[in-house]
């Protein structure tokens, strides 16, 4: 039977969406892994994204709760406010009360990837508060640390990302993840999947 690795993000402007494909792309690369893309439902109405300029959504799927019951891993994705996840990804997570109470995330590695607007906007920080999330469901929290190698220590371009997961800086909103932050979304997929599918076979 496969291993099933959700990526779950929320993107407002597409650059979290940037990540999560080469994510799943990498958690696809190893056999045996079943690697899915999905998004949490949009809170805001049209009128305000509108006005926010925010562009239509991708067709990728839109989760519900339960469906986390699913998967064996997961990738946690979404753009900063204020340091912490954007309230969209917040409210998807306060909906899983019926998943926490029966523990059916518990044990189940989870990393998480971000987008912030500047390098003192929360690329530690947004890692760092979600992962309380986490904790309360018992599932296990699954930093890259420095397997990314080289490139975690690039000091020449600008870089998103950290020891805790891959990131990208949005600015203005007109940057989009460069070469080498989609390299280091791509081995953290194939890295969440390698450990997920390890515990599987251990389990």
């Amino acid at each position: 039977m496969a291993t099933k690795v959700y990526i779950v993000y929320y993107s407002m402007y597409g650059h979290v969406e940037k990540l999560a494909e080469k994510i799943r792309e990498g958690a696809a690369s190893i056999e045996g892994v079943e690697a899915k893309l999905w998004q949490v439902p949009e809170t805001l109405p049209d009128e305000v994204l509108g006005k926010m300029s925010a562009p239509p959504k991708s067709d990728v799927p839109k989760i519900t709760p339960n469906e986390l019951a699913e998967a064996d891993g997961f990738v946690f994705g979404f753009p900063t406010r204020y340091g912490m996840m954007a309230a969209q990804f917040k409210a998807f997570l306060d909906a899983t009360g019926s998943l926490w109470r029966t523990q059916q995330l518990a044990g189940k590695p989870t990393g998480i990837f971000y987008s912030t607007g500047s390098q003192g906007g929360g690329q530690e920080t947004t890692a760092l508060t979600a992962i309380t999330q986490l904790v309360h469901h018992g599932m296990i929290f699954v930093p890259i640390g420095y397997t990314f190698g080289a490139g975690m220590f690039e000091m020449e371009k600008v870089k998103g990302g950290s020891p805790y997961g891959a990131g990208t800086y949005a600015g203005d909103g007109s940057r989009q993840p460069s070469d080498l932050e989609l390299e280091q979304a791509f081995h953290q997929g194939k890295y969440i999947a390698t450990i997920t599918k390890r515990l599987k076979g251990a389990a």
